[in-house]
């Protein structure tokens, strides 16, 4: 297997050239770093060339590493049901930089990038109908950045006076607590609320 993935690996770096700026085995699995505006040439040689027959996209999906100069990757896999094999590709990109839609090589791709710029709001430039896909269309942000707050935004309820959905900023029934216990199998050096009565009085053991 391993000698296999190598042996695709090098003849993936020859026929792509320059468009492809890394490798790497791992898990058994090839991936290839490409670079963004080669992105169409890339699968398009994958999917066409009789040393590879990638033909069918499992996925496209984003992955979000805010401290980077250009947070995202974009991820695609492909399947080639002919030669038994697997692929990943990667490229990275920032917020506002466009990455070239894929679907005159693969139509699937369609919501496959609909579904990343809703979650992650990465941009695909040339994509016929670009819009939110999972979540609603007046939804504000994209919940699976790593900055996004866990509570969301707003929050979403059916009103039984007006007869409508209505939205509304999130508010909190109590305060987030943060949670400083040790290790439970060394215990507290301190009471914990509600446990006064079980350690003694003025909560001593």
């Amino acid at each position: 297997m391993a000698e296999k993935l190598q042996q695709l690996e090098a003849y993936c770096k020859a026929g792509l050239g320059d468009s492809a700026t890394g490798a790497a085995i791992a898990f058994g699995e090839l991936t290839l770093v490409v670079a963004r505006d080669k992105i169409v040439d890339v699968l398009t040689f994958l999917r066409d060339d009789p040393g590879c027959l990638f033909e069918v996209p499992i996925d496209i999906c984003g992955v979000d590493y805010p401290a980077r100069k250009e947070r995202f990757d974009v991820v695609y896999h492909l399947l080639s049901p002919r030669l038994n094999q697997r692929i990943r590709v990667k490229l990275t990109t920032d917020e506002v930089t466009p990455v070239p839609s894929v679907i005159s090589v693969f139509p699937a791709a369609n919501w496959f990038e609909r579904e990343a710029y809703d979650m992650y709001g990465i941009l695909f430039s040339g994509h016929p109908d670009l819009r939110r896909l999972l979540t609603d269309y007046g939804f504000q942000g994209h919940p699976l950045r790593k900055d996004f707050p866990l509570t969301g935004y707003v929050e979403v309820r059916y009103d039984e006076a007006q007869k409508r959905v209505v939205y509304e900023p999130v508010e909190l029934a109590q305060e987030f607590r943060a949670f400083d216990f040790e290790s439970p199998w060394e215990g507290t050096r301190y009471v914990l609320p509600g446990d006064e009565k079980a350690t003694g009085p003025a909560g001593t053991a």
